[in-house]
Formats: C-alpha cells, sequence, structure tokens
C-alpha cells in the first residue's frame, strides 16, 4: 500500500509522515533549550514542574512535567542506553548523538498547524476517499481530528534523523522513558549504519498514468512498510530487553515473553482513544512493533544477531508478507503480485487515474477482520496469495463531487490459495455492502458464459453497480463502473492471470546500502494508499505509548508463566 516523507511533498496521504513528525524537533527547537558544546552533543534540559506519575500509568493529558534534575538525569543516561543498544544489535556506534527536550504544547501546536494546512488537508482527503470506498473507514469517520488525538495521546519520543537529535518529552517520566530512549537510540544507530531517512523512504511522489507504471508501482508497493517493521521490530527488541534483563530475562532466553507482550498493546489502560481506534488505525500503529518484534525475535533466534540486525537492514524483506512469515524471508522467498493488464484504454476516457498499489497481508488482515472479525482475519489471512488495486475519480467531477466517495471507481483482485478460501471472501465481501452502500440490492446472481467454475454476482447501490465475480482462487470486484464496463474489465484482468501459477510483478531484491547501482532508480515505487500509508505514518512519528505500556506489563511475566 504505501508511505511518505518531506521533500516529496506530494505524497498522498503521506505528507504528514516527516513533515508531520520529524519537523517536530522544529518546534522543539523553538523551546528555550540552550545546546551544551558540540563535542557533546546534548543540549540544556528545560525547567520543569512537579514529577509525573510512576511508569506506564500517567494519563495522557496530566500537566505534570519532570524537573531539571529530572531531565538532567535522563539526559544522562543516553550515553550508556547508546551502548546497551549497540551492545544488543551489534550496530557500532559511529558518532555521539544529541538529545534534546521539548514540551506538550510545543507537539501540540505544531501537529495542529499541519493538520490545518490546505495541501495536507488536500492529501489527507484524497487517501481517505479511498479507504472509505474500500470500507476500511466508515463515510461519516473525520479522519484528520481523530489522528491528531491519537498522536497527542500515543508519542513518547522521537528521533529525528535530519538533525540526528533523539526527542525527549517533558512529560513523562524518567523511569517511563528509559526504555524509550534505548529504542529511539536504536534508530540512531539504524541512521549511523545506513542513513535511516533516505533507506526508509524509497518511492516517488508521481501518480501512474500507463501500464508501465502501473506494473511498476505495484511491483514495489509494499516495500516501505516492510522496512518500517524492521527498524521498528529492531527498536521495540531492544527496549523490551532493556526492560526484561533487570528481571534476567531476555527475548531470547525466554521467547514466550513476545505473545504476551503482543497481546498486551492493543489492550492498555493509558490509550483510550487508540482502544476506540477503526481497526484499520489501531492495526496500522500496532504493526510495526506487534510483527516487527516477532520478525526479530525470530530471525535472532533462528540465525542469530547478525542476521536480526544488520543482516535484515542491508537486506530487508519488501512485503507484509514476509514481515508476518519471517522464515519465508530467511529463505529469500518473494510474495507473488498479481498482474494489472492495461486497462487504460478501457477506463481512461471516463475516469483519471487515482490511486494503485497491492492489497498486500497486512491489508487483508485487516480487511477481513473489519468484515467478519477475528475468526475470519485468522482463518482467510494465512489464505491469502496476492491482491491488487486502481482507483479512478470521474473526469466530468466537479470540485465539490469530488470530495464524495461517489466520484471513485474500484477494481480489487484478488488471489487465493484455494477456490474455497476464494469463495468464503467473496461471500464475505457481499456481506459488507450494506455497511459501504445504501439500497444495496442483488441484481442478478449467474454462472457466468464461457467460464466454468466462475459466478458473478451483480449488486445495485447507491453509487452504481458493484460486480463480484469468482473464478476458482480468483475473486475480482468493480465498484461504481457501469456494468458493461465491469465486465469488460472484468474479463480483461481475469484472462491475464491464466490458469498456472501465480505470476510475479514484484523486482528482485537489491541491496538497500547507498552507492549501489542503479539502486535509487530500481526501488521508486508508490505510496501505499490502504495500510502501509498509517503504518510508515505512525511509525516516522517516534515510539507509541501502546508497545511501552505493553513492556511493562512484562515486569509481572515472571508471575503469569510461573517461571
Amino acid at each position: 500500500m504505501s508511505n511518505w516523507l518531506d521533500s516529496a511533498a506530494t505524497r498522498r496521504m503521506g505528507i504528514l509522515t516527516f513533515a508531520l513528525c520529524f519537523a517536530l524537533a522544529g518546534a522543539a527547537a523553538q523551546q528555550p533549550s540552550a545546546p551544551s558544546p558540540q563535542s557533546s552533543g546534548q543540549a540544556t534540559p528545560q525547567s520543569g514542574q512537579a514529577s509525573a506519575g510512576s511508569p506506564g500509568k500517567q494519563k495522557p493529558n496530566a500537566e505534570t512535567r519532570i524537573t531539571p534534575q529530572q531531565a538532567q538525569q535522563l539526559f544522562g543516561l543516553v550515553d550508556q542506553l547508546l551502548k546497551f543498544s549497540s551492545d544488543e544489535t551489534g550496530l557500532p556506534i559511529k558518532s555521539p548523538v544529541k538529545r534534546q527536550l521539548t514540551t506538550r504544547n510545543a507537539v501540540e501546536s505544531y501537529l495542529s498547524e499541519k493538520f490545518n494546512e490546505d495541501e495536507d488537508a488536500k492529501r489527507m482527503q484524497r487517501s481517505e476517499i479511498v479507504l472509505k470506498k474500500f470500507g476500511l473507514l466508515d463515510r461519516d469517520f473525520d479522519l484528520k481530528p481523530f489522528l491528531l488525538a491519537l498522536l497527542k495521546e500515543q508519542i513518547e519520543a522521537y528521533y529525528d534523523p535530519k538533525t540526528k537529535t533523539v526527542n525527549l518529552l517533558d512529560w513523562i517520566d524518567v523511569d517511563e522513558q528509559k526504555p524509550v530512549l534505548a529504542h529511539e537510540l536504536t534508530h540512531a544507530l539504524q541512521d549511523q549504519h545506513l542513513d535511516l531517512d533516505k533507506w526508509s523512504d524509497q518511492t516517488p511522489t508521481d501518480v501512474s498514468l500507463n501500464s508501465g507504471g502501473d506494473t511498476e508501482h505495484l511491483a514495489k508497493d509494499e516495500i516501505d512498510t516492510a522496512r518500517e517493521a524492521v527498524v521498528e521490530g529492531q527498536a521495540t527488541a531492544v527496549m523490551m530487553d532493556d526492560i526484561l534483563k533487570p528481571m534476567g530475562r531476555s527475548l531470547i532466553k525466554d521467547p514466550e515473553v513476545v505473545e504476551f507482550i503482543k497481546q498486551q498493546m492493543a489492550g492498555s489502560e493509558n490509550s483510550p482513544i487508540l482502544a476506540r481506534a477503526p481497526l484499520l488505525l489501531s492495526e496500522s500503529l500496532l504493526f510495526p512493533y506487534r510483527e516487527g518484534l516477532s520478525f526479530e525475535q525470530d530471525l535472532w533466534m533462528d540465525k542469530g544477531q547478525e542476521a536480526a540486525f544488520t543482516g535484515a537492514l542491508d537486506r530487508p524483506p519488501s512485503s507484509s508478507w514476509e514481515i508476518i512469515n519471517p522464515r519465508e524471508y530467511e529463505k529469500g522467498h518473494l510474495p507473488s503480485v498479481p498482474l494489472l493488464p492495461d486497462i487504460h484504454p478501457l477506463v481512461d476516457e471516463l475516469y483519471k487515474p487515482y490511486d494503485i498499489g497491492q492489497v498486500g497481508q497486512l491489508d487483508l488482515h485487516i480487511l477481513a477482520g473489519l468484515f467478519g472479525g477475528d475468526a475470519a482475519a485468522r482463518d482467510l489471512t494465512p489464505a491469502w496469495d496476492g491482491g491488487l488495486y486502481w482507483a479512478g475519480q470521474l473526469r466530468s467531477a466537479t470540485p465539490a463531487e469530488q470530495s464524495s466517495t461517489k466520484s471513485v471507481v474500484l477494481l480489487y483482485l484478488s488471489v487465493w490459495k484455494s477456490s474455497a478460501s476464494a469463495e468464503a471472501f467473496a461471500r464475505l465481501y457481499e456481506d459488507e455492502l450494506g455497511r459501504k452502500y445504501s439500497g444495496v440490492r442483488l441484481q442478478s446472481s449467474a454462472q457466468t458464459r464461457d467460464t466454468p467454475h466462475s459466478d458473478e454476482q451483480v449488486y445495485a447501490t447507491n453509487e452504481g453497480p458493484v460486480v463480484i465475480t469468482t473464478r476458482g482462487k480468483l475473486v475480482f470486484v468493480t465498484e461504481s463502473f457501469d456494468l458493461p464496463l465491469a465486465r469488460q474489465l472484468t474479463a480483461l484482468v481475469l484472462d491475464a492471470q491464466g490458469a498456472g501459477e501465480m505470476k510475479m510483478a514484484s523486482a528482485p531484491r537489491l541491496s538497500p546500502l547507498p552507492g549501489v547501482s542503479d539502486f535509487r532508480a530500481v526501488m521508486d515505487g508508490p505510496r501505499e494508499p490502504l495500510a502501509g500509508n498509517f503504518v510508515h505514518f505512525f511509525a516516522n512519528c517516534g515510539v507509541m505509548k501502546a508497545p511501552v505500556d505493553a513492556g511493562f506489563a512484562a515486569r509481572s511475566l515472571p508471575m503469569i508463566t510461573g517461571h
């Protein structure tokens, strides 16, 4: 699906990532903190008020601040924890890391300002329409204010690869920020190893306008999602070991701890906004911490420290499928990506290209969970075998109409490991049409002519026909195209898949190290507009409260596991 960054200001939903989050360092720099001599790489902490509460217990809106003495103590931990992170990961310390303290007001003011800028609002709107068309967000959900509230609740600290500075928050208790520091300093070591700013954001800003562009976009669509899971998974592993080692535990010695931590992430009593977030947002926020942690633990246990850290950075996975299935990554396997034939002669007269991307295993997990609950997500996610979508917008849509899902058409191809799984997903998708549209009624249901083992369901809705066609292991959906065009697209796309093994539209895995010939040219691709978009967004905003609280909950692990 997709991602985003500052210099690529035209990225779809993605503009808010570094521009919103890493530029927080700029807002922090406006606070009255005077730097120490450059040789130390430190900044003098600001004055504060009363001490914050105990780790994992502070309310998100508490007005307490750490004292100057506590801030000095916190700054003094940076070098100690940088060495701990280096020992844990094997990543060498090449230079000191600058540090500075920022306030809640500085963070919130900057976030609010960026969310209210016209260009950011337009990009947010574009992404929001596609997500609502897919059914990943309710039609009446207001994304912007919810994201702002969620960030205010969740951000605990952040490392800025542009200024090489770790930014600490003056309203978080020292004991709580210690493992957070270990997490963010791991990002500093990653940055010193391979220039994190460039490495974690490889995709261009363009919208694909032709078949060649479509193929290139689809081949590289989930790269940033996978890389975010690697960097956050590594940093979370270090953070958890910082919490566990004083108890004589570690992720390697006590592998059961990871499942406990993952279960705790979504249930923190200190994250009420996250608890009521749409599934798309909560899963996107937690994915790089939760599944990234499992990915790193499996690599660490199977292949050792070097493979889990420098190895995963130097030869990163390229899809959410590899993150969810780390043994496939260890074997060097790549996921299949369906082929999208040249649809432009059919659609370009009426529609302008709006979005394109993979529907990866993470996206399918969210769709299945949203449509059918935990059981559907659990049963269908392993049966997934690829997916893609294309969205267009009516050329005739007025500016007012362009903000509505009625102006957008959507096609979605979903590939499965068996015809039974394909059929189950098709029925699940059909059952959810009433949640997306009004006036839904079955218009026709028939086995398609000339093609055995294929059936077509046509539904009338308030936004035009929805056609769901199942052919063997393939499910193809068109939404809001007129019926003749929908059937033309169905035949074209399904016939292109052939009858053999699923073909691959993915590029070979390449070395990510800077300076490798043609690296940037080969790795360029789109921004994910579905789950990957938010994975990149949240991950680049800094470490979130939910995984931190889960780590502190692990202090009760001896009692829970009986050790």
